[in-house]
């Protein structure tokens, strides 16, 4: 994309899933921290580049929610990069809080380890 691009034809650029979503990886700019893992729509990301914090499409809810909207724990948007097939988001924010609605600062707070080297048992591991 150049600088010349509109916002109409840039978001029309990107390979959008057959519901009309996007994966939105969320990672702290300063830390570099996966905080979580979203998805988006044309219009939740135009609401996101517009407004300069986080939305989102609810796939469980059908409906577009601003992170923090209740919370207020939002999402200031520092930089949005897409990869190179143009499928997936990776948007650098700075949280004004947790990003897991459990109050944990990452979604990605548990570890799946093996127990026992020697066998392929595993266990979910809380951080």
């Amino acid at each position: 994309m150049n600088s010349g691009t509109d916002l109409y034809s840039l978001i029309s650029s990107l390979s959008w899933d057959d519901r009309g979503l996007i994966p939105a990886v969320i990672q702290d700019a300063a830390t570099k921290e996966m905080l979580m893992l979203a998805y988006m729509n044309a219009e939740s990301l135009q609401k996101t580049l517009e407004s300069g914090e986080t939305w989102f499409w609810s796939r469980s809810r059908g409906e577009l929610w601003h992170k923090g909207g209740t919370s207020g724990n939002t999402q200031k948007v520092i930089e949005i990069r897409y990869d190179c097939d143009g499928d997936a988001l990776l948007v650098l924010v700075e949280p004004a809080g947790p990003a897991c609605h459990t109050g944990a600062v990452t979604c990605f707070y548990r570890t799946i380890q093996r127990r026992d080297s020697s066998l392929p048992v595993y266990s979910l591991v809380d951080k």
